[in-house]
């Protein structure tokens, strides 16, 4: 995308990863000494933290010298280090995690105190330092590694969420690092409102994760369809033999491999921009949807290839695996519409209670193992043995609340060991899931707010952090695939026709979205439902002088009415310092009482 304000104007240039490593360190050392014993954590976090006082914030600014747009993104380092360290040395985990806080704290109020013009900067100018074995590490950015590490309380404030929200709407863009080719950097969206229709038609457009969020959804309903249409393919062919492809099959698998090649260049993101802390609870779903799609889909070619009886014994297997996949695809619409702020806090309590079932899932692992080789061992011991499936089968029946005790009433032992199989997982392992659900749920529901920003800032960076100029979203990725890519060997050379080639594809398969968003933009459609829909009204700026001391003006005028007549500036002297701690008022209460009492005793003898 072609850009006319100068990009080193926005991004200046970057210190160098050394300089960066030795300001971490710094900044560490500087905790160390602000936090050497442990510290309730929920006291940090307050706005008038005894801890975080205006003179630490002072003291970390002067700490960081000539850098102080780096500041953030090292503070932040700083909190991955001392996670690190909390997690590696279980004895100090509360000081370190006390540390690893206060360093997200003074990240966010540096920022909040930051002027405008500094903001985007400080927050998507993407560094690089070097790690503890000499390498250094990939470029990143202050709002990436607070995505990365769930930094809540960074991610939840208003000026993180002010560069969210203008990457989900598409007022910054990325474009490509001049000197670093696989880094990228957010510039401003130049073209005005007023540039009219043709200009806004911008296939780069699709990029814009509100954009991909909307076309996303249109699409995944229409694979909810065709999904519907393809597992009533065996009712309406009912010869168990025919050996062609439904057009609805066609359909299906062809979305379910633009699918998977989504996902699997998501992963390869994950691993190489971010971490493997990004791989979630619902990337673990699309990898379970794309297993069996793959299973499926192979099931259905080998029945094709295969004649006989075993051709309709292939086919019922892939129809069956096919039918396996709707509560997974079912599942993941979920995750289409956690856009919405209900749906998608719903999502986050859901996988946290997921998370936190690791425990007891564990639990049941060992013991189900043993219980399992308790059991196989019994039945073994008269020298006969049934199929080792049966034993599962049994268990799982008691797991489920529906114990089969009839199984076991030949065998004294074994109907013990069956009770005491009982016992453990309905009296004691339910009750403890039943408690980490609760637990989790309560720290989602208590923190919902922030939880929802953190989520909300992940989604749509996760959508834009890949160096992708050219969008195209399954499953028109496949046209990428296998008609655009390979072309981009061919004329490497020439870097314009490349990109010339992507503009004409683009501008063809998407004609109608792009229509739809270059009217939107080119304010055409200022009353129209779909406008408000994509670009929600801003409120009104407060520090506007007309706001704070508002003119009268017409009727109310003439008659001598008027609003400010006590000025904004006298009504304010009159609020507490809310900035400040009550100790910290009180101690400055107490000061100003002894320097008063000082000047007091000093005057005594005088006077005397």
């Amino acid at each position: 995308m072609d850009q006319e304000a100068p990009l080193l104007s926005f991004h200046p240039e970057k210190p160098s990863p050394d300089t960066l490593t030795k300001l971490i360190r710094r900044l560490r050392a500087l905790t160390l000494r602000l936090l050497p014993v442990e510290v309730d954590t929920k006291s940090l976090s307050v706005p008038g933290s005894r801890i975080i006082t205006p003179q630490v914030i002072s003291a970390y600014v002067d700490a960081a010298g000539d850098f102080y747009n780096e500041l953030p993104y090292c503070l932040l380092r700083a909190y991955a280090g001392f996670i690190w360290d909390a997690n590696h040395n279980p004895a100090d985990y509360g000081e370190n995690l006390g540390r690893a806080v206060a360093c997200e704290v003074l990240a966010r109020r540096i920022v909040h105190q930051s002027p405008p013009d500094k903001l985007i900067p400080m927050v998507t100018t993407r560094y690089r330092h070097r790690h503890a074995d000499g390498d250094v590490s990939v470029a990143s950015s202050a709002l990436e590694i607070a995505i990365d590490n769930n930094c809540t309380v960074f991610l939840s404030s208003s000026e993180s969420q002010d560069v969210v929200n203008r990457l989900w709407n598409g007022e910054l863009v990325q474009v490509a690092d001049e000197e670093d080719e696989d880094d990228i950097q957010y510039v401003p969206y130049h073209k005005p409102r007023n540039a009219g229709f043709g200009a806004h038609f911008d296939p780069a457009r699709m990029s814009v994760p509100r954009y991909q969020n909307i076309l996303r959804i249109v699409v995944w309903l229409v694979f909810l369809v065709v999904y519907s249409q393809a597992v009533r393919e065996p009712l309406q062919r009912l010869d168990p033999n025919h050996a062609y492809f439904d057009a609805w099959e066609y359909v299906l698998y062809v979305m379910a491999l633009a699918f998977c090649c989504e996902d699997i260049h998501r992963w390869y993101q994950f691993f190489r921009f971010a971490s493997y802390r990004a791989f979630g609870f619902w990337d673990i779903v699309s990898f379970i949807t794309d297993i069996l799609l793959v299973a499926a889909f192979t099931y259905r070619i080998a029945g094709l290839s295969t004649g006989g009886e075993r051709a309709g014994l292939l086919r019922l297997r892939s129809f069956q695996i096919l039918s396996f996949v709707a509560p997974f695809i079912w599942m993941k619409l979920v995750t289409i519409f956690d856009g919405f702020k209900y749906i998608g806090t719903m999502q986050l309590c859901v996988a946290r209670m997921l998370q936190e079932s690791g425990i007891f899932f564990a639990l049941l692992t060992v013991l189900g193992a043993g219980f399992f080789q308790g059991l196989y061992a019994l039945d073994v011991a008269d020298g006969e043995s049934e199929d080792p499936s049966a034993i599962v089968n049994v268990l799982v029946q008691g797991l489920l609340q529906s114990p089969n005790y009839d199984r076991f009433s030949a065998s004294p032992t074994g109907l013990t060991l069956y009770y005491l199989w009982t016992l453990v997982t309905v009296v004691i392992l339910l009750n403890v899931l039943i408690s980490l659900f609760a637990s989790a749920y309560s720290e989602v529901v208590d923190d919902a707010e922030a939880e929802y920003l953190a989520f909300f800032a992940g989604k749509t960076v996760a959508m834009i952090r890949a160096p992708d100029s050219y969008v195209y979203p399954a499953p028109f990725n496949l046209i990428e695939i296998f008609l655009v890519a390979p072309f981009e060997t061919i004329v490497c050379v020439k870097q314009n026709t490349y990109a010339k080639l992507n503009r004409v594809v683009m501008s063809t398969i998407f004609f109608i979205p792009l229509c739809i968003i270059a009217l939107c933009e080119a304010g055409h459609m200022e009353k129209s439902w779909v406008t408000k829909w994509l670009r929600p009204e801003q409120d009104e700026a407060t520090d506007d002088p007309a706001v704070r001391d508002p003119p009268m003006e017409g009727v109310d005028a003439e008659r001598g009415l008027e609003i400010s007549k006590m000025k904004f500036g006298q009504l304010v002297k009159r609020f507490p310092n809310t900035e400040q701690s009550s100790e910290e008022a009180i101690l400055k209460e107490i000061k100003e009482l002894q320097g008063k009492l000082h000047l007091l005793i000093e005057k005594l003898p005088a006077s005397i």
